[in-house]
C-alpha cells in the first residue's frame, strides 16, 4: 500500500511542472493516503507526503524498477505509472527523475523515448492522416489543394505531412519490434502489444485509405474517443452480406434512373448524379440508421444536382409524376411552376429496412444553391416544436451541399452558427457534401482558401469524414458513424463525398473547355456500380447474372412508368409540395374572413397582465415607470404601439395559436419599447416571460433574440412558418434597411414561392421604417422594392363589389402595409390568422411613433365590431381644396405642419395603410367624399423610393386624372445623415404639400 501511495505521488510530481501543481498533488494524496496510515500508522509529526518524499529520495533505482515492471506487463504496476509511461514526454521523465534523485541509464531513457515515439505516431495518424488519404476516385487531386496548384497531382503518399522525419526513420528501423499500445487508440482491439509495422499498417488503413477523418479540432475528449473507437476498432468498417447486397441494389437503381433519363431525354438538363451515384445508398443508410434511433421525420435540403434521383430513389416519389415533368403539360394548379430540378416533395412511407413509418420532405430550392439551408432548419425546428420533441430525437435535418457553394456562400456560415442557439437549434444536422472537385468550371484553388471545402464546419466543432465516393463500403461506414454521432451528441456532422461529375455542370455543358485533363481521366474511369459489382463478385456476395437482373428489373420499372406517364394530360404542382397542410383548406370559404376584433374583457385582462410585473421580481427602475404608464392606458381604455402588439399576440395565444417572434434584440425591442422578457436586476439569469403567463391553458409564445444574421434567420423563420398554418411566425429587422442582406430569401422564396411551388406562408416581416434624420442605413426599409415585386397589374382595376377585398387578398403574392395606428396594427396581425389562406405580410413599422403622444388608439377601435382599415380617411369635415394621401409616420408630421399653417379646413389628409393589394374600393370612396379637391400623394421618402412609383399609375387609372407628387427629389441614397440637411428637406417637403 505504501508503494501505491508513493507511486501515485511520484507520477503526479513527474507529470506536472511547478510547485502549484505539486501542491495540488500534495492535497490530493493527503486524502487518498488515509487507508495506508490506518494499516501502518506513521510516526508522530510524520505525514504520508513526507514519507513519500523521503522514500523517493532514498530509492534511486525506484523508477528503473517501475519502468522495467511496466515494460514487461503494464498491469503489474499501479494505473498512475501506466498512464505516466504512456503519456509523459521523455524529457519530463528524465528531468524530474534527476531532480528527485533517480538514476536512469541511457538504455532506459531510450526505451522510454521509443514508447513515446509510438504514442506520437498514433496521435499524428489520428489527427493528420486525412492529409494523405486516398480520397479522389480519379487519383489526380490532393486533399490539400495548395500542395501543387499547377497540376493538383497527388502522386505517392507524402508521409511527411503526417509524420516528422525522425518518426518516419524510427518506423523504418523498428518494424518488428513489439510496443505497448497507448490507451488513446483502439487499433489493437483486445491486443495491447503489436509490432510497430502492424501498428502503422492499422493506422494507415484507418486514417489514410478511403476515409479521411477530421476531428482534431474537437474539444471534448469523450467525443474524440467515440470517433476513435468507431473508426479504429478492428473490423469496425466491415459490412455483412445483407448490407452489401442492399448497397448494390440501391446503386443499381441510382445508376439505372440516370441511364434511363439520359436515353429518353438526352437534350434536357437534369443535373444528373453520374459520378456520385453513391449519394443514394448513403442517404438511405443515414435514414435507416437514424430510424433505428427513433427518428421518423427527415427534412432534406439540396441543390439541383441529383435532386431527381433523390426524389425517386430516396423519397420514392412515383416515377410517373417525375416523368411528367419532362413533358409539355398544362398545369392544373395556378402558378408559373418551376424547372423540375428545383421542386420539392413530401412523402409518407414505410421504411422497409426497419419496418417503421417515416416522413420525408425535400424542400423546394432555387438555383441559389445554399439558400434552402436555413429554411430546412426552421422547418425541422417547427416539426420538433409541434411534436414536443425537445431533444430532436424524432426529426432530423439533412443538408446536401455542393463543394464550391459550401465553402463560398455565407449563408452556410450563418446556418452553422444557429446550430447551438437555444431557440434555433435542431439538435444536430447531418451535412452531406457532393464534392465535385470543381465549381462549374473553377478549380478549388481558385474558389476557396481552405484546404477542404468543409472547413467552415470547424466553427461549431463538427467532425468531418472525407470519403472516396467510389468506395461504397467506406461511405456506408461513415454514414453509420454520422447517424450514431448525431443520435448520441445531437451535434452537426459532415460527410464529404469526394466524387466527380461525369457530364460536367449539366448534360449539355462541355467540361473539357476548362478541365481537359480531369475529363480525360473521367472518360477512362469505370462507373462505381461496375467497380462495386466486380468487388462483390470476387467476394462471392453476388454473381453476374444477379447483377444483370437487378439492372434489367429497374429498367422495366422505368419503362412501365414512362408508358403510364404518356397518358397524363395535366401536371399537379400540389404533388410537389414539401409542406402539405392537411385539412387546412377543407370546407373553408375563401371569400370569408374571421373576426379580427377582440372583446373588451379579453383586452383588459391581457393589457393588465402585460402591464403588471410579477411579485417579488425586481425589475429595472425605468421599467417601473413604463409599466405604470401601460396600466394607466388600460384603465383609460387606450393603447400605444407596444400594447396593441401585446393585445394581438395575447388574444391569439388565448385562441390556441402559437406565436413566434424572432430577430435581433426583439425581446426588449431595438427601440426599448417591447420588454417581453423581464430580467431580474439582482439575480443573474432570472427572467420572466410576460406573454407566456396570461392564461393557464394558452398557446406557447416564443420570443427569441437571434444571432446577428438576416439571411440565415429570415430563412429559418420562413421554414418554421411552412409547417403549421395555424401559427403566427414573425421576423423583425433591427432596422428595416437591414433586410437587404436577406434579399435572396425574399426574392426566391417569399415573393415568388407560391407561384413557383404553390407554397403558401403566413410569415410576417416587421421592418422599422421612417425618415428621422438617422442616416441612409437607419431610415428606409426600401418599401419600393417590395412594391415593385408585387404581382398586381396597374392597368387592371378589379370589379368593385363586396368580395373584392378577399379576392384581391387571395390572388396577391403578398401583403405590403404601413400602418399608422396601434389598433390597425393589431387587426392586421390578427388578420394573418383570420384569413382562410396564408399570405406573407411585409409591414413597415414605426420608430418615432412607438412613443408619439398622438399615436394612440382606443379600445373601441379593437372590439369585435371593428376591423382593419386599408384606408383611413380624413376625420375632419369641410370643403377641402386638397386631398393628400400619405402612409405611415409622415401623417403625424403632415397634420402638425397643416396646423402650423392654419390649413386644417382646407387640406384633407387620408392614410393609405395597405399598399398591396391596392385598395381601389376604399380609395375611390375616400376621393368621392372630397369631390373637386386636388389629389396629392405625399411621402417623406425620395421620389424614386417609397410608394410613389407604385401608387401613381394605380391611383391615376382609378381616378382617370393626374395625381400630383409632393416629397423629396430623386436620390441615390435613401436618406441623408446630416441633421441640418434633413430638417431643410423636411421644410421643403411640407412646402411642396401645402403651397
Amino acid at each position: 500500500m505504501y508503494r501505491i501511495l508513493v507511486s501515485n505521488y511520484q507520477a503526479h510530481l513527474l507529470r506536472y511542472n511547478g510547485s502549484r501543481i505539486s501542491a495540488k498533488a500534495d492535497r490530493y494524496y493527503m486524502s487518498v493516503g488515509n487507508s495506508c496510515i490506518k494499516k501502518r500508522p506513521l510516526p508522530a509529526k510524520f505525514n504520508q507526503i513526507t514519507f513519500a518524499r523521503q522514500y523517493l529520495a532514498n530509492s534511486s533505482n525506484y523508477m528503473d524498477d517501475m519502468y522495467k515492471a511496466w515494460s514487461q506487463d503494464p498491469k503489474s504496476v499501479h494505473i498512475s505509472w501506466d498512464a505516466f509511461f504512456r503519456q509523459s514526454p521523455t524529457e519530463d521523465v528524465v528531468s524530474h527523475a534527476q531532480n528527485m534523485g533517480f538514476g536512469l541509464s541511457q538504455k532506459d531513457e531510450a526505451i522510454i523515448d521509443d514508447h513515446l515515439k509510438v504514442a506520437q505516431v498514433v496521435r499524428r495518424y489520428q489527427y493528420t492522416g486525412h492529409l494523405i488519404a486516398k480520397l479522389d476516385p480519379l487519383n489526380i487531386a490532393s486533399a490539400d489543394i495548395r500542395r501543387d496548384e499547377k497540376s493538383r497531382k497527388l502522386g505517392p503518399a507524402d508521409k511527411t505531412l503526417v509524420l516528422a522525419n525522425n518518426l518516419l526513420e524510427f518506423c523504418k528501423q523498428n518494424p518488428e519490434r513489439m510496443f505497448q499500445l497507448p490507451k488513446t487508440t483502439y487499433i489493437g482491439g483486445k491486443e495491447r502489444t503489436l509490432p510497430l509495422k502492424e501498428i502503422v499498417a492499422r493506422l494507415e488503413n484507418t486514417y489514410c485509405s478511403s476515409i479521411g477523418a477530421e476531428f482534431a479540432h474537437l474539444k471534448n475528449l469523450n467525443q474524440i474517443n467515440f470517433l476513435r473507437e468507431r473508426l479504429e476498432t478492428p473490423g469496425a468498417g466491415n459490412l455483412d452480406v445483407e448490407t452489401k447486397t442492399r448497397i448494390i441494389k440501391r446503386l443499381a437503381r441510382a445508376s439505372g434512373l440516370e441511364s434511363y433519363l439520359a436515353k429518353k431525354w438526352s437534350s434536357e438538363k437534369r443535373f444528373g448524379l453520374e459520378g456520385c451515384e453513391v449519394l443514394i445508398p448513403a442517404l438511405k443508410q443515414i435514414i435507416d440508421q437514424s430510424t433505428k434511433h427513433g427518428v421518423d421525420t427527415f427534412v432534406i435540403g439540396m441543390p439541383h444536382r441529383g435532386r431527381l434521383n433523390v426524389l425517386a430513389n430516396v423519397c420514392r416519389k412515383p416515377l410517373v409524376q417525375l416523368f411528367t415533368q419532362f413533358a409539355v403539360l398544362q398545369g392544373e394548379d395556378l402558378g408559373s411552376g418551376d424547372v423540375k430540378y428545383h421542386l420539392g416533395t413530401y412523402i409518407e412511407r414505410m421504411n422497409r429496412t426497419t419496418n417503421t413509418n417515416i416522413r420525408l420532405a425535400v424542400v423546394a430550392n432555387p438555383s441559389h444553391l445554399e439558400a434552402a439551408d436555413p429554411v430546412v432548419l426552421g422547418k425541422t425546428r417547427a416539426e420538433q416544436f409541434y411534436a414536443d420533441d425537445k431533444e430532436g430525437k424524432k426529426s432530423i435535418p439533412i443538408l446536401i451541399h455542393g463543394d464550391a457553394a459550401f465553402s463560398g456562400q455565407g449563408v452556410v456560415y450563418e446556418t452553422f452558427h444557429m446550430s447551438e442557439l437555444p431557440s434555433y437549434t435542431t439538435h444536430g444536422t447531418v451535412h452531406v457534401v457532393v464534392n465535385n472537385q470543381v465549381g462549374f468550371t473553377t478549380d478549388p484553388c481558385n474558389s476557396r482558401s481552405s484546404a477542404y471545402c468543409s472547413d467552415v464546419s470547424h466553427v461549431v466543432n463538427a467532425p468531418c469524414f472525407h470519403v472516396n465516393a467510389d468506395d461504397p463500403d467506406a461511405v456506408i461506414h461513415v454514414c453509420n458513424i454520422a447517424a450514431d454521432w448525431r443520435a448520441k451528441y445531437h451535434r452537426d456532422v459532415i460527410i464529404d463525398l469526394v466524387c466527380y461529375r461525369r457530364n460536367g455542370h449539366n448534360e449539355i455543358d462541355e467540361p473539357r473547355f476548362t478541365q481537359p485533363r480531369m475529363y480525360e481521366v473521367i472518360r477512362k474511369t469505370k462507373p462505381v456500380l461496375d467497380k462495386y459489382a466486380m468487388q462483390l463478385e470476387q467476394e462471392g456476395v453476388i454473381n453476374a447474372n444477379e447483377f444483370k437482373e437487378q439492372k434489367t428489373k429497374y429498367e422495366r420499372i422505368c419503362e412501365e412508368s414512362y408508358i403510364e406517364a404518356q397518358s397524363v394530360k395535366t401536371t399537379k404542382l400540389r404533388d410537389w409540395l414539401d409542406s402539405p397542410w392537411k385539412g387546412f383548406f377543407k370546407n373553408k370559404d375563401h371569400l370569408k374572413m374571421g373576426t379580427t376584433g377582440v372583446d373588451e374583457e379579453t383586452l383588459v385582462h391581457i393589457g393588465t397582465k402585460f402591464s403588471t410585473p410579477p411579485p417579488d421580481f425586481e425589475i429595472h427602475k425605468g421599467l417601473e415607470r413604463i409599466f405604470r404608464a401601460r396600466l394607466d392606458m388600460v384603465k383609460s381604455r387606450t393603447i400605444d404601439w407596444a400594447l396593441g402588439e401585446a393585445l394581438a399576440f395575447g388574444s391569439l395565444l388565448k385562441e390556441g395559436v402559437h406565436v413566434r417572434l424572432s430577430g435581433q434584440d426583439v425581446e426588449r425591442g431595438t427601440f426599448s419599447h417591447r420588454h417581453h422578457i423581464l430580467h431580474h436586476q439582482t439575480k443573474d439569469k432570472a427572467v420572466f416571460d410576460v406573454l407566456n403567463n396570461l392564461y393557464p391553458k394558452q398557446a406557447h409564445y416564443t420570443v427569441c433574440n437571434s444571432s446577428l444574421s438576416e439571411f440565415g434567420v429570415l430563412g429559418f423563420e420562413l421554414g418554421y412558418s411552412m409547417v403549421n398554418p395555424n401559427s403566427l411566425v414573425m421576423w423583425e429587422a433591427q432596422f428595416g434597411d437591414f433586410f437587404n442582406t436577406a434579399q435572396c430569401i425574399i426574392d426566391q422564396f417569399i415573393a415568388s414561392g407560391e407561384q413557383k411551388w404553390v407554397r403558401q406562408s403566413g410569415l410576417v416581416m416587421l421592418l422599422p421604417h421612417a425618415m428621422e434624420g438617422m442616416g441612409p442605413e437607419h431610415s428606409s426599409a426600401r418599401l419600393e422594392r417590395f412594391l415593385i415585386m408585387s404581382d398586381d397589374d396597374a392597368d387592371e382595376i378589379p370589379e368593385l363589389d363586396e368580395n373584392t377585398e378577399m379576392k384581391q387578398l387571395e390572388q396577391t403574392n403578398w401583403i405590403v402595409a404601413n400602418c399608422s395606428t396601434p389598433a390597425n396594427y393589431m387587426h392586421l396581425i390578427r388578420r394573418q390568422i383570420a384569413l382562410p389562406f396564408r399570405k406573407s405580410l411585409i409591414l413597415m413599422t414605426p420608430k418615432l411613433l412607438l412613443r408619439h403622444p398622438d399615436c394612440k388608439s382606443s379600445f373601441d377601435e379593437c372590439l369585435p365590431t371593428s376591423h382593419f382599415q386599408s384606408v383611413i380617411p380624413e376625420l375632419n369635415s369641410g370643403n377641402f381644396k386638397k386631398l393628400v394621401f400619405c402612409s405611415g409616420k409622415t401623417y403625424y408630421d403632415l397634420t402638425k405642419a397643416r396646423a402650423e399653417r392654419n390649413l386644417t379646413d382646407q387640406v384633407a389628409i387620408a392614410r393609405l395603410e395597405q399598399f398591396t393589394p391596392f385598395p381601389y374600393g376604399a380609395l375611390k370612396a375616400t376621393v368621392a367624399k372630397h369631390d373637386g379637391a386636388e389629389v396629392i400623394w405625399a411621402q417623406e421618402e425620395h421620389k424614386n423610393f417609397g410608394g410613389w412609383g407604385y401608387v401613381q399609375p394605380r391611383l391615376e387609372n382609378l381616378l382617370k386624372a393626374k395625381v400630383r407628387y409632393a416629397g423629396r427629389a430623386v436620390s441615390a441614397s435613401p436618406a441623408t445623415g446630416a441633421k441640418f440637411l434633413h430638417s431643410k428637406e423636411n421644410r421643403e417637403y411640407f412646402d411642396s404639400v401645402f403651397n
